[in-house]
């Protein structure tokens, strides 16, 4: 029976001061660990090193779009992999071709001693220590002989997605950043475990929409509709951090699982069925 942990560490949205910014780790059965977005500056390796997680144990992230809250941390990640296991192997960063482009520009802006090319990134004796991935929206990725992932379009800005991550009949589904999205719905159809952000309360909806955001009552509805079995609400505002209780509240008058507001650090484990 296949599982998998889930481990938060960045749950806070773009203007949030009180967490750090969107970054999940997901650990498989087989020993294969994906990064979902790698939030910005460097607290997701402060967080991971909280939890004996070094920047080398992270080979493979997938963005789900180019704000700088989702993808900003990577410089930051591959500069400390390098220094931790110089003969590792390349970070391998999978995104659409316009988050692609905007990590080459992220890369060109801060590498000092590497060089950004249009595979990846090198060091100046020409040892490759990223890789871009580029991936269309319903590609399927293999990240191991066991695990793979798709990512789906969603509404939020070009080029953003949300990703679905697999395994032997155990799924996992990542909304990234996004309005209610019929294409999350039907991505996440029959998941075990629905991640989906959640910005405000309906009583803010229009200005969640205008922000190309979801409330907790977008993410209930894409969960009941997709027919998952769990539903994790994060990418959470300044306002909600201290009591999120109403976005727990809103999300179970439409989805009748098990609702949970993830904080850094957060952990859960999931069992496929």
């Amino acid at each position: 029976m296949p599982n998998v942990h889930v481990t938060f560490l960045g749950t806070g949205a773009g203007q949030c001061v009180h967490r750090a910014h969107t970054a999940i780790v997901l650990d498989w059965d087989d020993g294969t660990r994906v990064l979902l977005d790698a939030s910005s500056g460097n607290s997701a390796l402060r967080h991971g090193a909280q939890l004996g997680m070094t920047a080398s144990d992270f080979n493979q992230v997938l963005l789900s779009h180019h704000h700088g809250d989702h993808m900003a941390g990577l410089p930051h990640i591959q500069g400390q992999r390098t220094a931790v296991s110089p003969g590792g192997p390349p970070l391998q960063v999978y995104g659409t071709e316009e988050s692609m482009a905007a990590v080459q520009r992220l890369f060109r802006a801060t590498s000092i001693t590497n060089q950004v090319d249009q595979d990846g990134l090198q060091t100046a004796s020409g040892r490759r220590v990223v890789l871009w991935r580029p991936t269309e929206p319903g590609q399927w990725v293999p990240l191991s002989a066991q695990v793979r992932a798709r990512s789906f379009s969603v509404d939020h800005i070009s080029g953003a997605v949300g990703w679905r991550v697999e395994s032997g009949g155990l799924a996992v589904v990542f909304s990234g950043d996004t309005r209610f999205s019929p294409s999350l719905v039907e991505a996440a159809q029959g998941a075990q475990l629905l991640i989906h952000e959640a910005i405000s309360t309906e009583t803010d909806r229009e200005d969640a929409h205008r922000r190309a955001h979801s409330t907790a009552g977008d993410a209930a509805r894409a969960a009941a509709e997709a027919g998952v079995d769990q539903l994790v609400l994060t990418h959470i505002d300044g306002k909600y951090h201290f009591d999120p209780q109403p976005l727990v509240d809103e999300a179970r008058q439409s989805f009748s699982g098990p609702v949970s507001v993830a904080c850094d650090l957060y952990r859960i484990g999931v069992t496929g069925g």
